[in-house]
């Protein structure tokens, strides 16, 4: 008898212990679930919030081609809203800044990267924020052909300055109809133009292509959270 009384005690005793461990283990899981979720909804709204700020710039820089076809018009002598002359000129050169909300993905990076257990999603991520994110600043802040205002500001200015026309106040109205240029200005400032025109081109598409991929990476965390 106190042989199987050892022998239920042992069982007893290591079926308890085997729970508790089998506890602990779902708990330290749940922690962890409880976790990525947060962490991915943090991330999910700073890349929403990322959106707004690329379609502004998209549209930014689609307002710069309309300015590069205004100041086309304007050098071939073509019919052209006069008046619009100092919004053009101002859209034809300004330049951006990316705004990237990073909070999420620094909360990832001191929780470590392998909180999210999706291989896909968790790459997916770390390279928008590590690699495209940081073209786009580049792009914007720091590549020098697409520093449309310091590269191109001056020479657009001074050649087109005796056209301008200004109010009693000094304020800009709008350009002179009867604006002529050499064949030595047209030919600098349509060259001007033209990379205006390919720098914002090539920043447009590389915009373009980080939306989708935050696209993608939002569907993938609401088709995660979706099952949780």
């Amino acid at each position: 008898m106190r042989g199987r009384s050892f022998i239920l005690e042992f069982v007893s005793v290591f079926i308890a212990v085997i729970t508790a461990f089998a506890l602990n283990n779902w708990n330290d899981n749940r922690k962890d679930h409880i976790a990525e979720d947060k962490i991915l909804q943090e991330i999910r709204n700073g890349l929403l919030k990322d959106k707004e700020d690329i379609a502004d710039n998209l549209a930014g820089h689609e307002s710069g081609l309309k300015a590069c076809d205004y100041w086309h018009r304007v050098l071939n002598g073509r019919s052209v809203d006069r008046d619009s002359a100092a919004l053009q000129f101002f859209t034809l050169t300004r330049d951006f800044v990316s705004i990237q909300n990073r909070a999420g993905y620094e909360s990832l990076k001191s929780k470590g990267l392998e909180t999210i257990k999706d291989d896909s999603l968790r790459v997916a991520i770390i390279g928008i924020y590590e690699y495209d994110y940081s073209i786009l600043r580049k792009l914007e802040e720091e590549y020098h052909e697409a520093q449309f205002h310091s590269n191109y500001f001056a020479p657009f200015n001074n050649a087109l300055a005796p056209w301008y026309s200004f109010d009693d106040n000094g304020n800009m109205k709008g350009l002179s109809d009867d604006a002529v240029f050499s064949t030595e200005v047209y030919n600098e400032l349509s060259m001007y133009l033209t990379r205006i025109k390919v720098n914002r081109l090539f920043v447009i598409q590389f915009y373009r292509i980080v939306d989708r991929k935050i696209d993608l990476i939002v569907e993938q965390i609401d088709a995660r959270q979706a099952k949780s």
